[in-house]
């Protein structure tokens, strides 16, 4: 019963390497009949710490193929055209050094050669006689480049900054958005790392010309990919990529090309178990009551790991899985038997999870005691940019503004551990274990780095548009009969004529209308008095005067017209600007100080002053995608009218805010619009009131003014090659 039941177990499984899918998977037949070059052999060798993969042909090669590496999983694919498969199998196990095997792959008249490596390497290829080599680079910068998180790519090797050529993207068939980077060279150092829901890619030392600063919204495309921002950062240039979704990305780099590809996570609904974040090769497994060890040991046949199972690893499993990652696999194994997985290099140890506990206690216990016992050492840290006390202050937990669960102060030293600054030449000595000095040593090189700084412009521009018309009249009349020998006695008051409401100052002369001498009399009056109002258009109006008279009559009627029309436009920029450094205030003020007096206590007067000044405050903040978010405090005040006993008023226009702008972006934070119109008409009663002859009665003003204020704000940040102009 037993022997039947272990021939009832099968296992199958099955890889499908995301290079192969791009090529497509076919089934192969001898290509003796179409194609005279073929690979005979693929073999693997060490040189130097380095694995030297050695593909013999049929025929030499006439040029080095061309290939790309991916990171994620680790591969390299050379794409060798016009060349078939002699070898009678589509996979060759390697399992030495850093590759595992070789996958081959045929479509048309190409055929692509996949290594599969177990971790990410730099690669070069060269042809000797009929044999091409393809080299894995294990130099310094590769094997940093390995210890380096996922996603990172060779470390940068151009001993000058580099500018990007071209940023292109494109959607894919499969509905991925791809990210096309055109380097300068194939020496630029990339790194790929994911913040939060977002890609972040840098390109060490390297620029990013003024055309390509900007963000593209490629919502249109339909891929994962939202919108790409590309900026400057220091001496690397940072691209942050907005995925939207389920989504996976990889990138690989062909010459100078580098290429990011997001693409939609494809959920399927027939699968037992769905585990976003899993990335092994996939395999099948179908076990009805297997043990657990023994399942362990076809995982690490499968994935080429090397083992490690615990003697406390018992009991068995029925399991049945299809098309699930590797990882996922073992991922349900452990938690179906609450067993636990540590790693150490190629290494899995495998244990139960209390096990694992109790053993990592025993050795951070281990090393606590090696750190109690352990000689003590003084290093000595030169700081350039940050204050040796402050950095004092944060090892030993006295720097303000800390925060702790415990509401105690952090501390970063060990007990045993003291720090001394020295102000004079800035510098910071540390005693402590040396583990404790590593720390710190990473700690300073992250903190002693220069500050941005960021230039900010504000423009405050007010403009004023004013029209004013005004008009008037003055009516008077006067009888000259009595003087000029009229109907005898023709007389009021011994008066030798009469008047009503004359004017003699304006027309009466020129008419003959003699002034008169008696002093009782004045000899400006009108019958009507309504002259323009000038007062508010700041002018005086002009002035028309007219005398209608009959000279055998002796009978004036003196009319006098006045008028006024203005018109004023007129525009204040003012421009303020400061620099400073990254989440540090800054202010710049010009004006004057207006005194005025204040009652004391004591009834005495006092002299105080008030400032009427044009001021710029600002605190900026750089943010990680190169935009600055800025604190803003804009304000213009200006002398105003004078008041009869306190002095002169104060104008004021301010504006408080908290704004994000982009690098180099204007944007307007603040607006005030007024518009005053004025229609005004003085008239004597009843008489004003006559159509047409009622403007001999009246008289008309009319005012417009419009007043507009714009700030305007422009945050800039400054680099090593940029200035204040």
């Amino acid at each position: 019963m037993r022997k039947r039941q272990d021939m009832a177990n099968r296992c199958t499984w099955r890889t499908l390497p995301a290079a192969l899918v791009v090529l497509g998977t076919t089934l192969c037949a001898p290509l003796a009949a179409w194609a005279q070059n073929a690979i005979q052999s693929i073999t693997s060798s060490q040189q130097a710490g380095t694995e030297v993969v050695r593909i013999e042909l049929a025929e030499a090669l006439t040029a080095v193929p061309a290939g790309f590496s991916i990171q994620a999983p680790p591969r390299v694919a050379i794409d060798l055209p016009g060349v078939g498969n002699a070898l009678g199998r589509n996979a060759v196990e390697i399992n030495q050094g850093n590759l595992r095997s070789v996958s081959v792959a045929q479509a048309g008249e190409r055929t692509r050669l996949v290594l599969n490596l177990k971790q990410a390497a730099n690669f070069r290829a060269q042809l000797q006689g009929k044999a091409l080599l393809v080299v894995l680079e294990q130099s310094a910068p590769a094997i940093a480049a390995a210890a380096q998180p996922p996603g990172q790519f060779a470390p940068a090797q151009n001993a000058e900054v580099q500018g990007l050529r071209d940023i292109d993207f494109r959607r894919g068939s499969d509905g991925a958005g791809r990210v096309i980077v055109n380097l300068a060279s194939t020496q630029v150092g990339v790194d790929i790392r994911q913040q939060g829901q977002n890609l972040v890619v840098e390109f060490m030392r390297s620029s990013l010309p003024d055309s390509l600063r900007r963000r593209l919204d490629v919502t249109d495309f339909g891929t994962p990919v939202q919108s790409i921002s590309t900026f400057q950062s220091g001496d690397r240039v940072r691209m942050v990529v907005e995925p939207r979704g389920a989504w996976e990305h990889s990138a690989y780099q062909t010459d100078s090309q580098f290429v990011l590809e997001v693409r939609p996570m494809k959920v399927d609904p027939n699968k037992l178990v769905q585990g976003p974040g899993y990335q092994g090769e996939k395999l099948s497994l179908n076990f009805q009551n297997i043990e657990v060890r023994a399942l362990l040991q076809v995982i690490a046949d499968f994935t080429n790991f090397n083992v490690v199972t615990s003697d406390t690893v018992t009991g068995n499993v029925t399991l049945r899985l299809k098309d699930v990652p590797w990882d996922q696999a073992l991922d349900i194994i452990m938690q179906s038997k609450g067993l636990g997985v540590k790693k150490s290099g190629n290494v899995l140890w495998i244990a139960p999870k209390d096990e694992l506990a109790a053993k990592e206690k025993v050795e951070l216990e281990a090393k606590k005691k090696v750190a109690e016992l352990e000689p003590l050492r003084t290093q000595s840290f030169q700081l350039n940019y940050t204050k040796a006390e402050d950095i004092a202050k944060g090892l030993t937990g006295q720097a303000t503004g800390q925060s702790s669960s415990s509401g105690q102060n952090t501390r970063i030293l060990s007990p045993r551990g003291s720090v001394l600054y020295e102000t004079r030449t800035n510098q910071l000595f540390v005693s402590d274990i040396p583990s404790k000095l590593e720390e710190v040593q990473s700690l300073v090189a992250k903190i002693d780095i220069p500050v941005r700084q960021v230039l900010i412009e504000a423009r405050i521009v007010e403009a004023d548009d004013s029209f004013g018309r005004a008009l008037g009249i003055k009516l008077g009349t006067t009888d000259l009969r009595g003087l000029r020998g009229g109907i005898p006695g023709y007389r009021v008051a011994g008066s030798n004529y009469v008047t009503i409401g004359g004017n003699y100052s304006n027309v009466g002369v020129q008419t003959g209308q003699t002034p008169n001498t008696d002093t009782s009399y004045s000899p400006d009056s009108q019958i009507v008095t309504l002259p323009a109002n000038t007062s508010r258009l700041g002018a005086t109006a002009a002035t028309l005067g007219l005398s209608l008279f009959s000279a055998a009559a002796n009978r004036f009627l003196n009319l006098e017209l006045s008028a006024m029309e203005s018109e004023g436009k007129g525009k204040i920029v003012s421009s303020p600007r400061v620099v400073t450094a990254d989440q540090q205030k800054a202010s710049i003020e010009q004006g004057e100080e207006i005194p005025y007096q204040v009652a004391t206590s004591s009834g005495a007067t006092s002299i105080q002053f008030k400032k009427a000044a044009l001021r710029l405050e600002v605190t900026p903040q750089i943010t990680p995608e190169g935009n600055v978010i800025m604190l803003l405090n804009v304000s213009k005040d200006s002398r105003g009218a004078n008041t009869p006993n306190a002095g002169p008023a104060i104008n004021t226009k301010k504006v408080d805010t908290q704004v994000l702008v982009e690098n180099g972006g204007t944007v307007v934070i603040g607006g005030i619009f007024t518009q005053d119109d004025r229609d005004e008409v003085n008239k004597v009663p009843l008489l004003g009131d006559i159509p047409f002859l009622g403007h001999l009665f009246q008289n008309k003003q009319r005012i417009s003014t419009k007043t507009e204020l714009l700030v305007f704000i422009t945050p800039k940040i400054v680099t090593d090659r940029s200035a204040i102009r």
